[in-house]
């Protein structure tokens, strides 16, 4: 669920082999709002009829085999999922789910963290990825929520966007799961399915991936979408060893067809 804004959606003890690094999520700029607009390589496909029969077709087999697909990060509050979803940024969810507890423990809420300094967070977040960083911007943040949004968690991407360490992708993972809005949070799981799909036609950046998935899904389906994107991504379309042999999706997968691994 990339260091999120300026820690950037962990230093993970070992380098997950199936995390391709991307460009870390940081508060959007305007180069980054320009890329938001995609190319018409991207969004006008050879074949238009052919591309609507594969959305189709990926989400009747989502919806069938991943009826229930959400985050897989624990929590128990919008503010435990920014703290979760911040401590994401390059590493596993796996991880993070290991951590919080005696993190959301110590400090279940905005007005208990705000009062702390970062050198009392970061023992709680050392075995991730940046926690220096991290743990400056979970208080950052925790005192922001409290000074401007009496404690709780916004619920715009715009006002989101103005907390420390959080990014466009961390914004978005926040509507969909905090807030049940729609929105497209694009990782690196998200913008290699997509693309090895053929869900993206030339796609060139997780900004222009969220743009086109944004314009291709319905909006209804879209959180949902986003969840099924990124588990398949976790555990069947793996970056190294895609697991094509038991992937329902071979007939209409691009990279499948092309590549014919078997």
């Amino acid at each position: 669920m990339k260091p999120d804004s300026a820690t950037t959606k962990p230093v993970p003890v070992q380098t997950n082999p199936d995390v391709i690094p991307m460009k870390p999520d940081s508060a959007t700029t305007k180069q980054d709002t320009a890329k938001m607009k995609p190319d018409s390589a991207a969004m006008k496909p050879a074949n238009e009829k052919l591309l609507m029969e594969k959305y189709r077709h990926c989400i009747e087999w989502f919806s069938e085999t991943m009826p229930d697909a959400d985050t897989e990060l624990h929590f128990g509050s919008p503010f435990q999922l920014l703290v979760a979803v911040m401590l994401s940024a390059q590493c596993t969810d796996k991880r993070v789910n290991m951590i919080t507890p005696a993190l959301f423990q110590a400090f279940p809420t905005a007005e208990a963290l705000a009062p702390a300094t970062p050198e009392q967070v970061l023992p709680y977040i050392k075995s991730i990825s940046y926690p220096n960083a991290k743990a400056t911007h979970l208080v950052e943040t925790a005192r922001k929520l409290c000074t401007d949004f009496g404690g709780q968690v916004p619920q715009t991407m715009e006002e989101l966007l103005t907390l420390p360490g959080v990014g466009r992708k961390t914004a978005s993972v926040m509507l969909i799961c905090a807030f049940g809005q729609p929105a497209m949070p694009v990782d690196t799981h998200v913008f290699r399915v997509a693309n090895r799909l053929g869900l993206t036609q030339n796609s060139k950046s997780p900004e222009e991936t969220e743009a086109v998935l944004l314009n291709r899904f319905p909006r209804e389906l879209l959180g949902k979408a986003h969840h099924w994107l990124i588990l398949h991504g976790r555990y069947t379309c793996q970056a190294r060893r895609p697991q094509c042999d038991r992937c329902g999706l071979s007939e209409v997968c691009d990279w499948f067809i092309t590549e014919k691994p078997f």
